[in-house]
């Protein structure tokens, strides 16, 4: 293109030169990631990193070692769900992950600053140079399945984690509205032009559950995303409620102890995934 600068690192575009170009990360010689996928939504507020720590706490509990990167740098809120305090021990080989009380590997920003409410003001370039970085020189020990907790959009860091690591396959997460349904075409576009395999989308907030009644409310309104996903041939592999109890847990970072067969199908669709890139 004529107005190319030459840095594939933040460009979306298929071209010649970028076909020459390899822009992977290369993974730490102590490390070990057997399967990566990534999370992403169209958009803020639909519950991503919510879904990120249920899926990685589910798959733990099936006895997979599970690892998170958390590469939403800007609005970190893994090792809080996870109850998790303090910073990582860096070491001279690099990073070791703090470790959850289920054994799910994490890093993520907030250990990183010395107060979790710090603002981190820095441009897209840098945020994705970030993101390498815990991949890279973070140890990951013996990882069968790494969640990588993605920023809302199709800016820098999903564009550097699509090109940089060997993802195998990704989750989009969605929530009733039409507007949301509507941004979500633009996720799986992105993730089809960046040749990106998707496991399936998952519906949050999909309805509310009286205590009183047993019946199923929908607050948001009537659902669009199975027909978001059958227009794209994709499983909408779960939908899930909004429940208080599981807000409670993450807010004392105990959301290990939320119990649900909701994820089953998504566990299934995950371990059934191919491995895709080279780690």
């Amino acid at each position: 293109m004529s107005s190319c600068d030459h840095n594939c690192g933040s460009c979306g575009e298929q071209c010649s030169e970028r076909g020459s170009a390899d822009l992977s990360a290369p993974l730490g010689k102590l490390s070990t990631v057997r399967k990566v996928i990534a999370i992403v939504s169209g958009k803020g507020g639909v519950g991503k990193s919510l879904v990120t720590g249920l899926v990685a706490a589910a798959m733990a509990k099936r006895g997979k070692k599970t690892a998170i990167l958390d590469a939403d740098i800007t609005g970190p809120s893994i090792p809080k769900m996870f109850g998790i305090h303090g910073q990582p021990t860096v070491v001279e080989q690099g990073l070791i992950p703090m470790q959850s009380k289920g054994g799910v590997d994490i890093v993520s920003m907030n250990m990183l600053l010395p107060d979790s409410s710090e603002a981190v003001l820095w441009r897209g370039p840098i945020l994705a140079g970030v993101v390498k970085q815990f991949w890279s020189e973070a140890i990951w020990k013996d990882i069968d399945v790494m969640f990588v907790d993605m920023p809302p959009g199709t800016g820098d860091i999903p564009l550097t984690v699509f090109q940089s690591l060997p993802v195998d396959g990704i989750l989009v997460i969605t929530s009733p509205q039409d507007l949301v349904a509507m941004i979500v075409e633009k996720a799986i576009r992105m993730a089809t032009i960046m040749q990106m395999p998707i496991v399936g989308l998952i519906e949050n907030m999909s309805y509310f559950l009286c205590p009183d009644n047993g019946k199923r409310y929908q607050l948001f309104g009537e659902s669009r995303s199975q027909a978001v996903a059958q227009e794209h041939g994709l499983p909408l592999l779960a939908t899930l409620p909004i429940d208080p109890q599981l807000a409670a847990c993450c807010d004392r970072g105990a959301i290990e102890s939320y119990e649900t067969d909701l994820l089953n199908d998504v566990l299934d669709a995950i371990e059934k995934t191919p491995k895709k890139g080279n780690s």
